[in-house]
């Protein structure tokens, strides 16, 4: 059963720049120029450190409870998609990425195999990942 609500709100500003706040906290999303500014990742961008901050998120929280000395873990996250789509002038491809890489670096006294466990149970339990990799509804209501 859900526990957790997340909310954010998010409203355009000045040319594509963007203002989301969540809790007492605003981030800017912006495009780079020429469209843009450049003054923050792109909501693309955002979506891949959503995904390499759960994982390291979870990768702590796995590690702690297993007594793994884990002295650091960084992700590298990558993906392609055809920007033809989003701009609509290919309407036959789909609008995300066609797949999704995560490079993950784990700093621990543990075996390769040790490695690829802790970060396979790490995917299995976290929420952003699940996100991405499942189909989730998403309702919009229209004010």
């Amino acid at each position: 059963m859900p526990n957790k609500k997340v909310s954010v709100k998010t409203n355009i500003k000045e040319n594509f720049t963007l203002e989301s706040k969540s809790r007492g906290h605003v981030s800017i999303t912006d495009q780079p120029s020429p469209m843009g500014q450049d003054n923050g990742p792109t909501p693309l961008e955002y979506l891949f450190i959503s995904l390499g901050g759960c994982l390291c998120t979870i990768g702590k929280i796995i590690a702690k409870e297993k007594g793994i000395d884990l002295k650091d873990i960084k992700v590298e996250v990558k993906g392609d998609l055809d920007t033809d789509v989003l701009m609509g002038k290919n309407k036959n491809a789909r609008p995300g990425f066609q797949n999704i890489k995560c490079i993950v670096d784990v700093d621990a006294d543990i075996s390769k195999k040790e490695k690829e466990e802790f970060i396979h149970e790490v995917d299995e339990r976290c929420p952003i990942s699940d996100n991405i990799s499942n189909l989730s509804t998403i309702k919009f209501e229209v004010k």
